[in-house]
């Protein structure tokens, strides 16, 4: 998604920006986080699609070479080793789009972030 480009309001709005396979990875990698995050809601935040669930769980964006996932720094911590062949950030890691999406550890995380969510709410 470009900079110029008006804010999408809802994921499907944001993925019907991207080339036909670039929508695909994208509904690929929704997909997978809303299995492993049951009623987790959809939004836009940071122009990016994300899903909350007692706060922010995760969120992803296309880019150029890469779709980004970024499950905050405690999610890249988690799974440091899992992610090791992946380019990260404190709190981000990219998947190449020549590569396979790794579908089952994104369900890991997402899943690894649901249950810190909840301990978060459960603290307050």
């Amino acid at each position: 998604m470009q900079k110029d480009q008006p804010i999408p309001a809802t994921i499907d709005e944001y993925i019907a920006t991207f080339p036909a396979p670039i929508q695909k990875l994208l509904q690929q990698v929704r997909h997978t986080i809303a299995a492993a995050a049951p009623g987790a809601e959809e939004l836009i935040s940071y122009r990016m699609p994300a899903f909350a669930l007692q706060g922010v769980l995760v969120y992803f964006a296309a880019f150029k070479n890469h779709i980004g996932f970024y499950p905050t720094a405690s999610g890249i911590a988690a799974f440091e080793k899992e992610l090791a062949g992946y380019t990260k950030g404190k709190g981000s890691v990219q998947f190449p789009l020549d590569q396979p999406i790794p579908v089952a550890l994104i369900q890991k995380i997402v899943a690894f972030k649901v249950q810190e969510n909840l301990r978060k709410k459960k603290k307050h």
